[in-house]
């Protein structure tokens, strides 16, 4: 009798279980993710029972810390690898995307991700990665910093695609174990990989020894993902080459291409105190002296600001070119120092936001291995003339691509292709001591924020030219005109 009763206490838990708590077996569980998952009464809870069961003319959601992420929706929008009707790999000169909706988000108010780290903030920088994806997830949006409670309805998306290295690096596992759980089918794709199978696939036979270059956050850096993937890879693919791959760190390159005051401020023609960005030191992680010929910086139009006195000297970089040509030159450099001698014919672009400095990488390439000392040309071996440059976008959108087909759930559409863009700020009522003179988070209380709380600091809202930089806007024309005209140009259904 005793035992009989013990059964039907057993059956009555295990039938009190929900489905989801059942997955959770050896999985962590954030807080966010807890919250998402099991508790209605959260703000951040996510209705997954009801997500929709026909997906295939859902949104694609794509995200990143910024306008970096644009480079990756720019090709998904141009991207001719396939033929839309029998998915054979094959140009057919119509876009593979075609009739898609896609989803933006440039978490701007909440970016330098890169730094999350270095503020022993790992976990607020998962959850951050996580708000990301359960607004792409979910059905509503802000129409204004105002607006706390996201009164604007918008469509869950069907697959999310984290355009954003730093982001893939702490945060691609959660999204994943999220998704799983969520009992929705939907998949996530992470630039990282895509990255590595880039690299992999333009190496050859592996027979010689090379290097390989990665140019990334110093949070994607500190993280070890693409020197660990890299490794991964290359022993699942037996590659018999010797492979030597040089990390680094690009302080303030990705801020100064979203044009963070902190790291490039244009209006600025003196050194200033609140300037965050790499000064003159000693390390391959700051500006060296001895390789200022090198640089090549840039300083006609206060691209670089400097000042001197009798007992110091300032240098402070003021242009997303200078960042660029700093971190190309001290990666170089720091393989010279680590005694390397074969060609570095590979570099990875680790962060969606360097390619649109590709020229000026290009360009840098040459006049580093033109520099001299007593005659000898330093780098000219180890910096081939017609360095690869291997930027992931193309390969993540591959893979999206792929991905889609093999669930059934491309949209197929004749429709318009079109594209909801947001930003985030933030949000009203935040005391002044928490917001710059021009509005954002200042960088104490954005780096000292904790996690697990339902405090709402920064919203996701239209994404329009208000919250956008002239210099920025310039940029994004120029360099990915598909996304600014579907975003902002003639194509963009959202007004001033």
């Amino acid at each position: 009798m005793k035992r009989f009763i013990w059964i039907l206490c057993v059956l009555a838990f295990c039938a009190a279980c929900s489905p989801k708590e059942e997955q959770t077996a050896g999985v962590e569980l954030t807080p966010i993710m807890h919250k998402a998952l099991n508790d209605s009464t959260s703000i951040f809870f996510a209705d997954f029972k009801s997500f929709p069961a026909e997906r295939n003319l859902l949104p694609i959601g794509v995200f990143d810390s910024g306008t970096g992420g644009l480079t990756v929706l720019e090709v998904m929008l141009k991207l001719d690898e396939f033929d839309n009707v029998t998915g054979e790999a094959k140009p057919d000169g119509i876009p593979d995307f075609v009739g898609e909706k896609f989803q933006y988000l440039g978490d701007v108010a909440n970016m330098p991700y890169g730094n999350y780290s270095s503020e022993d903030k790992d976990m607020f920088f998962r959850e951050l990665v996580v708000k990301d994806a359960l607004f792409l997830l979910g059905q509503k949006f802000h129409n204004g910093f105002m607006d706390k409670e996201g009164s604007e309805q918008k469509e869950p998306c069907k697959i999310l695609v984290i355009a954003c290295n730093t982001a893939t690096a702490y945060g691609l596992t959660d999204i994943r174990n999220l998704l799983e759980m969520s009992g929705t089918g939907i998949k996530v794709i992470g630039v990282i990989n895509a990255g590595v199978n880039a690299l992999f696939s333009q190496l050859g036979d592996g027979e010689d020894s090379s290097a390989v270059g990665v140019l990334a956050t110093k949070g994607t850096i500190a993280s070890g993902a693409y020197q660990r993937t890299i490794e991964e890879m290359a022993s699942k693919l037996a590659y018999k080459g010797k492979l030597t791959v040089v990390n680094q760190p690009c302080a303030g390159f990705a801020e100064s291409v979203d044009t963070d005051v902190d790291f490039a401020d244009a209006s600025r023609r003196e050194v200033r105190d609140s300037y965050r960005g790499p000064v003159l030191g000693s390390t391959l992680n700051d500006i060296r002296e001895d390789l200022i010929p090198v640089y090549h910086f840039a300083s006609a139009n206060g691209e670089l600001l400097t000042a001197e006195t009798d007992s110091s000297k300032v240098m402070q970089l003021n242009a997303s070119c200078n960042y660029a040509r700093l971190h190309l030159v001290n990666l170089i450099e720091r393989y010279r120092e680590m005694g390397g001698t074969a060609p570095m014919k590979h570099i990875i672009l680790g962060c969606t936001h360097y390619p649109f400095l590709l020229d000026t990488l290009k360009k840098a390439v040459q006049q580093i291995r033109e520099y001299t000392v007593d005659g000898v040309a330093v780098y000219a071996k180890l910096l081939p003339e017609n360095v690869n440059f291997i930027d992931p976008a193309k390969f993540t959108a591959v893979e999206a691509f792929n991905a889609l087909r093999e669930d059934k759930q491309l949209a197929l559409s004749l429709e318009d292709t079109q594209v909801s863009g947001y930003i985030s700020v933030p949000v009203y009522g935040l005391l002044p001591d928490q917001l710059t003179e021009d509005g954002e988070l200042t960088y104490d209380f954005k780096y000292g924020r904790e996690h697990g709380t339902e405090d709402i600091t920064t919203v996701n809202v239209p994404l329009l030219p208000r919250y956008v930089s002239e210099e920025n806007m310039n940029r994004l024309a120029s360099l990915v005109p598909v996304s600014y005209s579907y975003i902002f140009g003639e194509k963009s259904k959202l007004v001033e």
